[in-house]
């Protein structure tokens, strides 16, 4: 789901969930982007928001008069803005709106408080509780200040949030999230119950408690991470996502690279999005300054 978000902010330029919306729907049912031609392990709750999503344009095809073999390629902004992409049920607050995360603010790093909301909506259209919308929301701006380059002590100060007030707009996080945010992570691992559950708080703590702990090594947190047992590999995706923005590319383990699946598209595509999110920032900035001349 990740090269899906990938793909489709490369190939619209921008932050488009409809699209993303279509691409998630190309992978369950074709396989898009799978390293198997097949979509395997999809959590309930995404499969549900996708159904909901192909139930939403079929309806929105009768309603608009328009052939339901064109709404995959749904471009117009007028009809964008009338569907409704937010397709998950309320209190659904499941690990997978997060394991997929990277590319948003990989995308828009330049402009925090950009990256911040979208990486947000990002999980909500498929996973609509709060919590889900606030779990991506931080980590997506840790993965900001990663990218813009923080040091380690800086990203898990307990105080960050508050710090980088202005990169959320100003809005609260929920509770749990604002718990993890303030340090609940650092402590003795599994043994003061930290776990890679599916639910999305204990995921996002569980890959926090993997970066802190990780003794400045990918590899260790990565085993660390996957040695909570439970949904190993989402904790390992999340943690990877923060670890990899800060320790780079250099320091992954060179064994573990030689068996990396279309590694060289990976690559390719990586390179991509920072290029497509660098024009982006153009574009943005110079949409904005004639309303900042404006004002002055």
């Amino acid at each position: 789901m990740a090269l899906c978000l990938a793909n489709s902010l490369i190939a619209r330029r921008d932050f488009i969930p409809y699209d993303q919306l279509v691409r998630y729907k190309w992978w369950h049912k074709f396989g898009y982007m799978s390293s198997t031609g097949q979509c395997f392990d999809i959590g309930a709750a995404t499969s549900q928001s996708l159904q909901e999503f192909e139930n939403r344009q079929k309806l929105f095809a009768t309603q608009s008069n328009i052939p339901i073999k064109y709404m995959d390629c749904l471009s117009n902004h007028e009809l964008l803005k009338q569907f409704n992409v937010y397709c998950s049920e309320d209190q659904v607050a499941g690990n997978g709106a997060l394991m997929r995360l990277a590319p948003v603010p990989l995308f828009f790093y330049r402009i925090p408080d950009r990256a911040v909301e979208y990486s947000g909506c990002s999980g909500q259209i498929t996973h609509g509780d709060r919590k889900a919308y606030d779990a991506c929301r931080y980590y997506g701006a840790l993965i900001v200040a990663a990218l813009r380059g923080y040091r380690k002590e800086q990203l898990l100060d307990d105080d960050f949030y508050v710090k980088h007030k202005k990169w959320f707009n100003d809005k609260e996080l929920h509770p749990d999230i604002e718990s993890i945010s303030k340090g609940s992570y650092k402590k003795n691992g599994y043994q003061a119950g930290i776990r890679g559950k599916g639910y999305i708080v204990k995921a996002l703590e569980a890959a926090l408690w993997a970066f802190w702990s990780d003794n400045n090594s990918f590899e260790k947190g990565v085993l660390a991470a996957v040695n909570l047992g439970d949904d190993t590999d989402t904790t390992a995706a999340i943690y990877g996502q923060l670890a990899g923005a800060y320790y780079g590319y250099q320091e992954l383990p060179e064994r573990w690279l030689k068996h990396v699946y279309a590694k060289k598209f990976m690559e390719t595509l990586s390179k991509w999005i920072a290029y497509e999110g660098e024009c982006w920032q153009k574009r943005y900035e110079s949409s904005i300054s004639p309303l900042l001349t404006s004002n002055i």
